[in-house]
């Protein structure tokens, strides 16, 4: 199968919607389903993602403060899907796996939610710390799920706006694992119009160094206002990732015992810069590459959330991208894993 456009009111990047009630539920479902409509997922695989959707907003306003759900679609070069990410900071919890087995309840209920959302899903992965919250991602495709992610990111648009100026992108060409995470120059409309054709100039460009494509996007976004960008790329034969940027993109390899930071040299790609320059980074057996924008605070630590890295890249974004993401501006996190 072919892949279908999206919705027109859905874009790639997705719409987030805040669950505090069952008439917010009830949203997200019926848009859900209009998305599912529009993509063609087909009669059951749509049946399946309403159990998905309600499930999970009904988990978020019985249990979870500042609920928020992301809707969006996914696709790969044979079949599409609709991906959901849910993101709370209710009291989470320190058994999600015993929780997830119907039956199990925290507060008298039956307790099927996440037995039921792991059933009807494609594919499904969460985690939960107490006292932080929950993350709980899940996607129903038109066939089987695909072969697991290697990098997935999130972006939220500042407060106010409806489009975010943070971008990303993942591509893998001539064996080269790479990923870009660009943040448009102010906020808006121009802004996510930089981002956008920094990401269209990536994944059409050569097959470059991380420094050969910061330069390659230098050139390529010039007619727009400008964006912070950065290039990583893992190479987990090499045991090397190697980094290129221009401005404020924050990036670091993360262990569970250890953080080191990566160089991104002052600029503006498109309008002003120094030569780039590409550094090279220890890159051990599974390690994970976060990068951000300036929009999410770099202040979270792995040691506060046991187990985490080992969960779907997604699922590191999205706990990120709560626990240290601002509203007061465009946010992107983007997490890789490549072995």
């Amino acid at each position: 199968m072919s892949p279908v456009a999206p919705s027109a009111g859905i874009g790639d990047e997705g719409v987030w919607f805040r669950v505090e009630s069952g008439s917010a539920g009830s949203t997200v479902r019926r848009a859900a389903e209009r998305l599912a409509a529009d993509l063609g997922l087909g009669d059951r695989r749509t049946a399946d993602l309403s159990i998905v959707v309600a499930e999970l907003a009904s988990n978020m306003v019985k249990h979870a403060q500042e609920g928020t759900l992301l809707l969006r679609p996914v696709r790969t070069s044979v079949q599409v899907g609709v991906e959901l990410v849910g993101i709370d900071s209710g009291p989470g919890m320190a058994d999600l796996a015993g929780s997830s087995r119907d039956g199990h309840s925290t507060t008298g209920t039956l307790g099927v939610g996440l037995g039921s959302i792991a059933r009807q899903a494609t594919w499904y992965d969460a985690h939960s710390v107490p006292g932080r919250g929950t993350v709980v991602t899940a996607q129903v495709w038109t066939g089987p799920a695909p072969e697991p992610a290697w990098a997935a990111g999130l972006t939220r648009p500042l407060t106010g706006e409806q489009v975010s100026g943070d971008g990303y992108a993942v591509r893998t060409v001539a064996g080269r694992h790479q990923v870009l995470v660009s943040d448009g120059l102010g906020h808006g409309p121009l802004a996510a119009a930089a981002s956008q054709e920094a990401r269209r100039a990536f994944l059409t460009g050569p097959a470059a160094s991380p420094a050969g494509m910061v330069e390659h996007l230098h050139k390529s976004i010039n007619h727009t206002r400008g964006a912070a960008l950065a290039v990583a790329e893992p190479d987990a034969a090499a045991g090397v990732l190697r980094y290129a940027g221009l401005g404020n993109i924050a990036g670091s390899v993360v262990t569970e015992s250890s953080r080191r930071g990566l160089v991104s040299l002052p600029g503006i790609a498109g309008h002003q810069r120094r030569q780039v320059r590409e550094y090279e980074y220890p890159y051990p057996a599974g390690a994970v590459l976060v990068m951000h924008s300036d929009g999410v605070v770099d202040r979270w630590q792995a040691v506060d959330y046991p187990g985490l890295l080992g969960r779907a890249p997604l699922v590191v974004a999205a706990t990120i991208l709560r626990d240290s993401g601002v509203r007061r501006d465009d946010a992107c996190v983007l997490v890789a894993r490549v072995r």
